[in-house]
């Protein structure tokens, strides 16, 4: 579509955004999304990651989930290909990796992404019909292909990344829900947000 904004104008417009945040604005979005777990019907295996890089959310939420009775995985990165898991169990047991993340510190479990029945997936927007902006590297866009056909997939951003339309590529798989701080959990697909 003709003056459409690429990904690229997307990533600088967001990333600008989110550095304009104030610490105390960020803890708010970030107890805004571990309250939200509750909406989630949380099941035995998820799939999350720790925020880095002024993402919405916080170590809290993978605590949440924890209490709520889910088995947490957490990306592990290695070099480009689909993401490797491990299984977060406690804050004290995150080390530091590659790009700033923060990674579990136990064994590496083959074939993970498959257990999980529902995927938080980062993302600097997505939009009402379950289209992801991500940072642009490609690894949950390779890691994703291998999920079961049934799992719920949720980006999570702000309130405000929650966008009415964004640009999609072929290899782009769509997102079902969002989750937000201030909105909660969102219904995604063709016809737009249906909660």
């Amino acid at each position: 579509m003709p003056g459409e904004r690429d990904k690229h104008a997307w990533r600088v417009e967001i990333n600008a955004r989110r550095a304009a945040m104030t610490a105390a604005e960020h803890e708010t979005e970030a107890r805004e999304l571990a309250h939200n777990v509750a909406a989630l019907d949380v099941p035995e295996w998820v799939c999350a990651y720790v925020p880095v890089r002024g993402e919405p959310g916080s170590t809290a939420l993978l605590t949440a989930l924890c209490a709520a009775g889910a088995r947490v995985l957490l990306p592990i990165t290695g070099p480009p290909g689909p993401l490797q898991w491990a299984e977060f169990t406690d804050t004290d047991d995150l080390r530091r990796a590659r790009f700033g993340l923060l990674e579990p510190a136990g064994e590496v479990l083959a074939d993970a992404i498959t257990l999980a029945e529902l995927i938080l997936v980062p993302a600097l927007a997505v939009d009402r019909r379950g289209v992801r902006l991500g940072r642009g590297a490609g690894y949950y866009d390779r890691t994703l292909a291998a999920a079961r056909p049934t799992a719920r997939l949720i980006a999570v951003v702000r309130d405000d990344e929650l966008l009415d339309r964004l640009p999609e590529e072929p290899h782009d798989l769509r997102m079902g829900w969002a989750l937000t701080p201030h909105g909660g959990l969102h219904r995604l697909g063709r016809d737009g947000d249906a909660e």
